[in-house]
């Protein structure tokens, strides 16, 4: 074999895969719901007339191997939050990223095309346990040997690059109670005791075939994932009293106008800010769990 024909079969195995478990103090239902008025609230807060999120398309689907689920098309403007080394390497438009979402709950799955053969590919299986689940995934003996597993505890903040890049909230979890639940305060040894309790088991595919700087690569998309994790899981907790009560039928409504909302905010120089804006888009519920999220 070639040294050039060495080198190309290396880079087409340049493959990371890595599971994230994130235990979490509520209940599958009570999960659905505090996701998606996380991710919904997370965009708004993100998204400016100059970067953020842009709704493609959101519609429902069915296949033989998810069931029945929505799937949602999404284009992340990333060009001020790329560390500069990426924007160096990568041409312009692949801070562009499109995201691809199948969501069949408690079964998810995102694909996330970069630049060239650049991917990553984040399965999710939710859980109510409290992370201690093996090969939730269905991995083969080759793929467990390579897989590395790293358990997330959301009263633990990132404080590298990517926390900053992502957010960090100031909750502190070991003093914070709900008002409606009254769960917290989460002190040491929490995942154990905390009733009720779920886990989301994030499988992370990273292909980055690219000789000398693959591994980079690689590194800096994980950490990425892994901030974006615990900065959503930890709102997705800290704002239980923003959306505990709250149904999948409100927040699909929310959720729709939300999308509308965010492709205006991408699209026009002057962003919905004031009351008489929100008045216009949003009915009364609607305006009152967003309201919060959309003042940035």
């Amino acid at each position: 074999m070639t040294t050039l024909a060495r080198r190309l079969t290396i880079e087409e195995n340049m493959v990371q895969v890595k599971e994230f478990r994130i235990v979490m103090p509520m209940s599958l239902e009570e999960y659905r719901v505090a996701q998606t008025f996380m991710v919904l609230k997370m965009q708004q807060q993100s998204t400016n007339e100059a970067e953020g999120v842009e709704v493609l398309e959101n519609k429902g689907f069915e296949d033989d191997v998810y069931g029945k689920g929505q799937y949602t098309s999404k284009l992340y403007r990333l060009q001020s939050k790329a560390p500069s080394w990426l924007t160096t390497l990568a041409p312009k438009d692949a801070l562009i990223m499109q995201e691809e979402s199948w969501n069949a709950y408690p079964r998810c799955k995102t694909g996330c095309p970069y630049f060239a053969k650049l991917s990553v590919t984040i399965e999710t299986i939710h859980l109510e346990d409290n992370g201690k689940s093996e090969n939730v995934h269905g991995l083969n003996k080759e793929q467990l040997a390579a897989r590395q597993v790293e358990f997330i505890d959301i009263t633990m903040p990132t404080t590298d690059y990517w926390s900053y890049a992502v957010g960090n909230g100031n909750f502190d979890f070991s003093t914070f109670k709900s008002e409606k639940t009254g769960r917290g305060p989460l002190l040491e040894g929490w995942q154990e005791n905390c009733n009720p309790v779920m886990t989301a088991y994030k499988l992370v595919t990273i292909k980055a075939p690219y000789w000398g700087f693959g591994g980079k690569l690689e590194q800096a998309l994980l950490a990425g994932e892994r901030a974006l994790f615990v900065e959503s899981h930890r709102n997705c907790f800290g704002w239980i009293d923003e959306w505990y009560g709250m149904t999948v039928e409100q927040l699909s409504e929310l959720e729709e106008q939300g999308d509308c909302l965010l492709n205006q905010k991408i699209s026009k120089p002057l962003l919905l800010t004031d009351t008489e804006d929100h008045e216009s888009k949003f009915t009364d519920n609607s305006k009152t769990h967003l309201q919060q999220g959309v003042k940035t």
